[in-house]
């Protein structure tokens, strides 16, 4: 297993991902689904909107090519949506999100080899230790990246599951402030709280189509 602590000089000399060749895993969860797993994947692909998912000219366009925070994500729908299906609405028990700005302050290791990313530690004083809510043992379900094609670019949240440690550092490094980001935004799973079919299965709403640019290299 692979661990780092997450500097701006780790991420500047590993340099190993291209944001604009960025193909997201496949994120299938490793769970078996509960009910409330499935009905909640059947829901959040109900509540997919026009415009969610833009490619060709409208990539890079409409209310949800910057991910700013979930809330915000969330925002475009109606109150209708929000009233009828509470659980899309609501992160799932045991997630969390969290936005912190370079270096994170985060030692990251892979789960198995080449699967998963888990919190291994916290430095001592970092940015992650200081804000107080990460802790040891976290496992990373979610994270911003930015994917460009041509002269366009989009940050999203993206299923992070089963990304490896090589994927997770590029994501990280390509939330720059020439793209207009300021944070990165990753999203955690707390062991022991949290059912992680029903996670997977909310996380499957933040999941690129297959025909996508996110799905695609360039």
């Amino acid at each position: 297993m692979r661990s780092v602590f997450f500097s701006s000089a780790v991420l500047l000399s590993i340099g190993l991902w291209s944001a604009s060749a960025f193909v997201p895993l496949s994120q299938t969860s490793p769970a078996t689904p509960t009910t409330k797993a499935r009905a909640l994947t059947t829901v959040c692909h109900a509540l997919t909107v026009p415009g969610m998912w833009g490619s060709g000219l409208n990539f890079g366009k409409g209310d949800f090519a910057f991910y700013r925070s979930f809330d915000a994500f969330m925002k475009p729908f109606t109150q209708e949506d929000r009233h009828a299906f509470p659980e899309v609405f609501n992160l799932p028990k045991g997630v969390y999100e969290v936005s912190l700005t370079r270096p994170l302050g985060i030692i990251f290791e892979e789960i198995e080899a080449g699967k998963g990313i888990v919190v291994q530690d916290l430095v001592e004083d970092g940015l992650a230790a200081r804000q107080g809510k990460i802790q040891q043992g976290d496992i990373l379900v979610g994270i911003t990246a930015v994917k460009i094609v041509g002269a366009k670019w989009e940050r999203r949240l993206i299923p992070a599951r089963k990304f490896d440690f090589d994927t997770v550092v590029g994501a990280i490094g390509s939330n720059e402030p020439k793209w207009g980001c300021n944070d990165v935004v990753l999203m955690f799973e707390r062991p022991g709280e949290a059912d992680s079919a029903a996670v997977d299965a909310f996380m499957d709403f933040f999941e690129p189509p297959f025909d996508n640019p996110w799905k695609q290299q360039q």
